[in-house]
């Protein structure tokens, strides 16, 4: 069973990785429903939460029914960390996650996410600084390395955990990489053969099908594997994995009812949450990728994201499912 703090999360679980402009609650609701066993908010910058930036505040939002929930936080700046561990305390998530591993330019110069890949003694510091200042469980998301030449993760990983790290999550790229190659899931493989490590690691990079969770379940001694990309427009993703886990069997895709019941459910979660004008906004960018496939659905699609009337989406939906079922029978 594996455990962070007196959380729970099974014998093996999916979690749903932390994703800029994806991993916010419309869309949390989705892949809780369908499987995903622990989520993390999307990043939040330290020094938005400390000036109390309506953008960085309003990422705090959780709700009862995605529970368990990371609240995940970056910078590099030792009192605003401090403070915002306070802050997202308050929000009474389960955990609290440092990103160490955004490889984004505008993230790295500030020597936050993967930019601090180069000074691990200042990592390891900011990282003790923050566990001092909280009750809450504190977890870490990171890289291999910097690039090749410095890959240090199985030294990193016993070092955070001597100070009270309580999981860690790898990304099997170095910052270099950006998300372009392939991961080396090889590199995780050797920090759990580490006798020393005793706290979960949670595999990521590169999951995008049931039969390669599988395969990197079995073959990398992974405590739980991190979801990113591969749940984008796909949150049955968490449901089809469990399910080959069990039966070996690949579960058919989700067809035009499931699709249009997931993007109905995500633009009502999102208008709750933001308001109409802004929650409409914000689904659009996703329903490309719910739709990946369809055939002739251009149209239907420059449709939905030229219109701010709620009801008309409802009405565009509702008459996809009437095209697109009459095909499935013709």
């Amino acid at each position: 069973m594996v455990k962070i703090g007196n959380t729970s999360l099974g014998k093996f679980p999916l979690l749903l990785a932390p994703m800029e402009d994806v991993s916010d609650p419309p869309f949390r609701a989705l892949c809780k429903e369908f499987g995903a066993d622990m989520m993390y908010t999307e990043f939040i910058s330290t020094d938005g939460l400390i000036r109390n930036a309506e953008k960085s505040v309003k990422k705090l939002d959780i709700y009862e029914d995605e529970r368990p929930i990371g609240i995940q936080i970056f910078g590099s700046d030792f009192d605003a960390m401090r403070a915002s561990a306070e802050i997202v305390e308050r929000a009474n998530p389960n955990l609290l996650d440092i990103n160490y591993g955004c490889p984004v330019k505008k993230v790295v110069c500030k020597e936050a996410g993967a930019g601090i890949l180069r000074n691990i003694p200042k990592m390891i510091a900011l990282t003790k600084a923050i566990i001092d200042n909280t009750n809450l469980p504190v977890t870490v998301k990171t890289r291999l390395g910097w690039d090749q030449e410095t890959i240090n993760i199985v030294e990193v990983a016993e070092r955070l955990q001597d100070i009270g790290v309580q999981a860690l999550s790898i990304h099997a790229r170095t910052r270099v990489q950006l998300y372009k190659g392939h991961s080396d899931w090889s590199w995780i493989n050797k920090v759990k053969e580490n006798p020393r490590l005793t706290i979960p690691v949670f595999g990521n990079g590169d999951i995008d099908s049931p039969e390669k969770a599988f395969e990197y379940k079995n073959k990398y001694n992974v405590d739980g594997i991190m979801i990113g990309r591969g749940a984008i427009g796909n949150p049955w993703v968490f449901r089809e994995i469990k399910h080959y886990f069990e039966h070996q069997t690949i579960l058919p895709p989700p067809d035009v009812h499931e699709r249009l019941y997931a993007v109905k459910k995500h633009l009502k979660r999102a208008i709750e949450w933001k308001g109409n004008n802004l929650g409409l906004l914000e689904t659009r960018m996703h329903y490309a990728s719910y739709f990946k496939g369809l055939r002739d659905i251009k149209e239907f699609r420059s449709r939905l994201v030229n219109t701010l009337e709620y009801q008309e989406v409802l009405d565009i939906l509702d008459e996809m499912e009437v095209r697109y079922t009459s095909l499935e029978y013709a």
